[in-house]
């Protein structure tokens, strides 16, 4: 009889670990995810990109639009930790600022992922992996292809460059310019004449390129830091009487559809493609989070260049 009773109790023990352990595996993974905004095609995507890669991966996903500020994005985070989330990402506005509110997420043990930008912070504890794109080859990438562009044309004198630069402070903005100047250094005839940001949005670069043909007539080439404020300043290079892609050549970032609509109708000569669709690579990083993995503390997209000879080919398989 205490041999049957001490079974039965053991038994019911075997199953309480399994009901435990059955539930711990049923509950959802939460991620908390801030994002900048929808400042442009390539956000918007990125945004859709990371909603559908959480349904499918069967991760709650708590979404907040930054609306471009940073303030918002550290609300955010804050009401991440309050929640108890289990893991945050998100894509900085800016790189610096962050340190304050991501000492908050490492004292509550909540791992943060940056996706798409970096932070400037001095303790890199303080977030667990960075994943998306080198900006830094981007601008490179952007500044070879000009360099061969000009070769190819047989422009050997002083060409001179108006920059579209993102939002001020932001690791794209950074980056690519000083990947671009990197390329631009070694080649005296081409100078940046004119640098001003456009904010990344479309409004804000036709607004800018406006003022750059108003006050400058002798503009050869433009370098946009995103395909959106380059399509913008093609609008103000055509209400100014001239051809975007002819009389002033113009390479941009992103590799958005409404970027090779533009090189498919001779407006836009390059884009250096920045994939957005970062969505699958983020879910597959907080899994292997929950399941006590370690993660790269780098992880970059593979990427291309497409000039616009490429579009037309290119263009039916592109996703954003």
């Amino acid at each position: 009889m205490m041999f049957s009773s001490k079974l039965a109790l053991a038994l019911a023990s075997c199953m309480l670990v399994l009901t435990t352990s059955a539930a711990a595996a049923q509950k959802k993974i939460t991620l908390g995810f801030s994002q900048i905004g929808a400042e442009s095609e390539w956000r918007t995507a990125n945004s859709e990109s990371i909603k559908a890669a959480a349904k499918d991966a069967g991760i709650d996903l708590k979404f907040s639009d930054a609306q471009q500020k940073q303030e918002n994005q550290i609300k955010a985070i804050r009401s991440f930790i309050a929640q108890r989330v289990d893991v945050i990402a998100f894509s900085p506005v800016v790189e610096s600022g962050w340190e304050t509110v991501l000492r908050e997420a490492k004292a509550a043990k909540i791992p943060v992922i940056l996706s798409d930008r970096a932070v400037d912070v001095k303790d890199t504890s303080l977030w667990v992996t960075f994943m998306g794109s080198d900006f830094v080859e981007e601008g490179r990438r952007a500044g070879n292809w000009l360099v061969g562009d000009l070769k190819q044309k047989g422009m050997n004198g002083p060409v001179n460059i108006v920059e579209l630069q993102g939002t001020v402070g932001s690791a794209p903005a950074i980056d690519r310019k000083k990947g671009f100047e990197e390329v631009l250094a070694k080649y005296p005839n081409l100078k940046i004449t004119r640098s001003q940001t456009g904010d990344f949005t479309r409004a804000k670069g036709k607004e800018v390129m406006e003022a750059f043909l108003k006050a400058d007539k002798n503009i050869n080439v433009l370098f946009a830091h995103n395909d959106d404020m380059a399509i913008g300043a093609i609008q103000a290079i055509e209400a100014a009487g001239l051809k975007p892609g002819k009389d002033i050549i113009i390479v941009s970032i992103d590799g958005v559809k409404g970027a090779f609509e533009a090189m498919m109708a001779g407006k836009l000569n390059c884009s250096v493609e920045c994939s957005p669709l970062l969505g699958p690579q983020l879910m597959a990083a907080v899994k292997d989070l929950k399941a006590g993995k370690t993660l790269e503390k780098r992880i970059v997209t593979k990427e291309g260049v497409f000039p616009a000879e490429s579009a037309a080919a290119a263009f039916p398989t592109r996703k954003y």
